[in-house]
Order: structure tokens, then C-alpha cells, then sequence
């Protein structure tokens, strides 16, 4: 199972082996997730990885 990076409305950033709908692109990148930081239902988003 592949895991998403993804950031958080507060800022928090951690990864989740689900990210729903991620195909999906007419709805938009944004999802609805708990923020294991903290502990609230928040909008993420995810996170551009940088290659070095």
C-alpha cells in the first residue's frame, strides 16, 4: 500500500496509507481527514515532495 504525504490546515504534516479519492480530480486535491497532531477532523492537502 503506497502512503501520502499530505499537510494539514494548521500546518501539520504526516502521512496516511489512505487518502480517499485520490483519483478523483474534479473534486480537487483537498480532503477531509483526522490530523493526528491535533486530533481534529481537518481539510489536508498533499505535499509536493522535493527530489534531490
Amino acid at each position: 500500500m503506497q502512503s501520502t504525504v499530505v499537510r494539514c490546515a494548521d500546518g501539520h504534516v504526516f502521512s496516511t496509507a489512505s487518502f480517499p479519492m485520490q483519483q478523483a480530480e474534479r473534486l480537487g486535491p483537498g480532503r477531509l481527514m483526522r490530523c493526528p497532531r491535533c486530533a481534529r477532523l481537518r481539510s489536508v492537502v498533499p505535499v509536493a515532495l522535493e527530489k534531490r
